[in-house]
């Protein structure tokens, strides 16, 4: 991309390549929105973020214990989401100015924030194949959905995700453009575009269509369960699995789609240079990635907060230490004992039905 906002390319990327036009585009609208708007929402991504998938991380941890695959899976959900967003304000210093961190964080950065999307994308689809077992196996499940096998899965999926985030470690580099520092992807030489379509095809499989194929598929499996039973709690876990599946289709497609349509745009249309055709494809970009980097905030509420339990503990959480910070004057609190046993709850399977999880 032209101005200086670039954030790592071939799938989370925003950058252009200079070389495949024939002159300068004039992309003011991309520039003002880069500089004076996306330092700002990543910011807002960064912090609600970070304090939403930081508390999911502590209630796992502190209060649950992990004692379940699907604790296991929603810690490393909460863990993707935070690696994810833990290069956001290098992203927004960047927008704003130019690159000043170097080469070497260059690369990282960019392979951090590319293992970041493959493991959310990932561990989304761990969870989408637990809830199924739970609910549509439930017998076989009580074998399957073991601690272990939940911490095996779990990095076997990491070793993935780094693995499909080498191009980002190896091809990002800085350089000097228009008199400032850019951190931006240069593909081989050889064959440049051939990796460009082949990576833009790799993070749309691996980011969207596996997980949207397994995720359409296993809840409407479950979802024949749950109209089966006729059960008002498993009617309203039918609502929850909905706003699951299309709270990630809505965030995650424009900006897939978009992407496709600007690494094969030959395909797709004659790209008329004179109309800033390629600039207009950029701000789209812009716009719709920051879209999908929405739903990293938002999986601490749909795949967490939305639970009983869950809105239990950070309820005892916040009386025990927030509230109590804020009124040390009250003495005798009656603070519930946060590790009594959970008896008085519905089973695993039960909670899993009820709380989506």
């Amino acid at each position: 991309m032209d101005s200086s906002s670039e954030v790592p390319d071939y799938g989370l990327t925003t950058t252009f390549n200079y070389d495949d036009i024939p002159a300068p585009v004039q992309k003011t609208a991309v520039k003002t929105f880069t500089s004076q708007f996306v330092p700002p929402l990543y910011s807002l991504v960064f912090i609600f973020g970070l304090l939403g998938n930081a508390l999911v991380v502590l209630i796992l941890i502190r209060y649950k214990k992990l004692k379940s695959m699907t604790d296991i899976y929603l810690l490393n959900l909460a863990i993707s989401d935070l690696l994810f967003i833990f290069s956001l304000p290098f992203w927004a210093y960047y927008a704003a100015h130019e690159w000043i961190f170097g080469d070497a964080m260059c690369k990282i950065l960019s392979g951090i924030y590319c293992a970041g999307f493959y493991s959310g994308s990932f561990f989304i689809i761990l969870l989408t194949i637990d809830r199924y077992l739970a609910i549509v196996h439930a017998v076989f499940s009580l074998k399957a959905r073991t601690i272990a096998y939940g911490t095996l899965t779990s990095v076997i999926t990491w070793v993935v995700a780094f693995l499909a985030s080498v191009p980002a470690f190896t091809f990002h580099h800085v350089q000097k453009q228009v008199e400032s520092n850019k951190c931006t992807i240069h593909y081989p030489s050889r064959n440049g575009h051939g990796w460009k379509q082949f990576l833009t095809l790799l993070m749309v499989i691996l980011g969207l269509a596996i997980p949207s194929v397994i995720i359409v598929f296993c809840y409407m499996q479950i979802i024949k369960i749950l109209i089966k039973g006729r059960n008002e709690r498993k009617l309203k876990a039918v609502k929850l699995i909905s706003v699951i599946m299309i709270v990630y289709f809505l965030l995650w497609m424009p900006y897939n789609i978009t992407l496709l349509v600007q690494t094969y745009q030959d395909s797709f249309f004659s790209c008329d240079f004179d109309n800033d055709c390629e600039g207009k494809l950029t701000l789209a970009i812009e716009v719709t990635e920051i879209i999908a980097m929405i739903h990293c905030c938002i999986n601490p509420v749909i795949y967490a907060f939305v639970g009983e339990k869950f809105r239990k503990y950070l309820s005892d959480f916040s009386k025990k230490y927030v509230v109590a910070h804020f009124c040390r004057l009250c003495p005798g609190r009656d603070h519930p004992n946060l590790e009594r046993s959970t008896s008085s709850y519905m089973s695993t399977t039960e909670q899993d039905i009820s709380m989506g999880l």
